[in-house]
């Protein structure tokens, strides 16, 4: 999804949440239990532009309303590849935001940076 890549790759927060859907659910890569809607969706995306650092989008897959944009990052100097897999609905919002990284300490060096990121994300979340 180009506007959804556009806006990831801008860094730009307000972009990437107005292609939300109020009823989002976001699957995390390491969190057992996904995130249902908008607001704690908005602000897990802004703690992962917080702690990706050399982020970048290598490939793009679309479909109809699914879509998977292929990535590369680097979190606490680990190197990982990832895949945001996209779901719109009927109006072409994101419904749903499904992300899946490797290798395993990439993705425990991000489960750890994304933990020390909770506690803003739970207050960004509630206002």
């Amino acid at each position: 999804m180009k506007a959804f890549r556009e806006a990831v790759e801008a860094r730009d927060a307000a972009a990437i949440e107005a292609l939300l859907a109020d009823d989002v659910v976001f699957v995390s890569p390491v969190a057992f239990k996904p995130y249902p809607g908008k607001a704690i969706t908005a602000a897990i995306l802004r703690g992962v532009l917080r702690v990706f650092q050399d982020f970048r989008y290598e490939r793009e897959l679309s479909g109809e309303n699914d879509h998977a944009l292929v990535f590369r990052a680097t979190v606490d100097g680990k190197e990982l590849t990832g895949c945001d897999f996209l779901h719109l609905d009927e109006d072409g919002l994101i419904d749903e935001l499904m992300v899946m990284v490797r290798p395993l300490s990439a993705a425990q060096a991000l489960s750890e940076a994304m933990a020390a990121q909770f506690p803003r994300i739970t207050r960004e979340a509630s206002y």
